[in-house]
């Protein structure tokens, strides 16, 4: 058995007024895999990603990424292999052209000149973005935008990337040509998403999440078809739909 990209270990958080976010969560994530996260809002979904690239340490339990514990010494180097796209793009790009953007981690890695500029052109070509390499982001549609956002993470040459709702907002359009995009990507993957027909899509493994903890884990195919499973957690494909 391959060591697992992400290994998640009886993993609990409180916040600071007590409220509970995660109970005694445990998950394993192997190379790649293509895992859907599922669950109802305020179910832990955000607070364990969180965790997995060390923006919250571990209170009880534990984290490793690709066989490295997450602890205070090592969380710098958690945060490069483990790559997220937030659900808004806007959140992740601020700088003046795509290009500066996209290069903006490896540049701080400290890669420069020719290999920066070949890890840069790389990862623009991966999401088909390469002809916006001069534009400013904020002249960029919503979908563009997300691309683009892949691609400053795929930059960094991340041992799984983890995507937070990346079919918000999205046109039908837009949205197939993200599926096509993922697809084609070599790469480890946890996708976080209430679009069930999505994760059906890209996806081979879900897990539900509700209340802080891990109520089913199993392959897509099996917890899509289970009605009751999916109504307990407030999950529901769309009317009609059968997988």
């Amino acid at each position: 058995m391959s060591t697992p990209v992400i290994s998640v270990d009886n993993l609990s958080y409180r916040y600071p007024d007590g409220t509970a976010a995660l109970e005694a969560v445990s998950l394993h994530i192997h190379p790649g895999e293509r895992l859907a996260l599922l669950g109802p809002n305020g179910a832990g979904k955000t607070t364990l990603i969180l965790h997995m690239n060390g923006i919250h340490m571990p209170q009880t339990g534990s984290i490793s990424v690709s066989g490295v514990l997450l602890d205070n010494s090592s969380v710098m180097d958690i945060r490069r292999r483990v790559g997220v796209v937030f659900q808004d793009p806007d959140d992740q790009l601020f700088m003046t052209t795509v290009r500066r953007d996209v290069e903006f981690g490896p540049r701080n890695l400290g890669l420069e000149g020719a290999e920066l500029e070949a890890r840069v052109d790389a990862a623009l070509e991966a999401v088909g973005v390469a002809d916006l390499a001069d534009r400013p982001p904020n002249h960029l549609s919503f979908g563009q935008k997300r691309r683009v956002a892949i691609a400053g993470i795929l930059a960094m040459e991340p041992d799984i990337i983890v995507l937070d709702e990346p079919t918000a907002n999205l046109d039908p359009a837009s949205r197939s040509e993200l599926t096509a995009l993922l697809d084609d990507l070599d790469i480890t993957q946890l996708i976080v998403t209430h679009d069930l027909l999505y994760a059906n899509e890209v996806c081979d493994r879900a897990v539900i999440l509700n209340e802080g903890r891990v109520v089913a884990d199993d392959d897509i195919g099996t917890i899509l078809r289970d009605d009751e499973l999916l109504a307990k957690h407030r999950l529901a494909l769309p009317k009609g739909v059968r997988i």
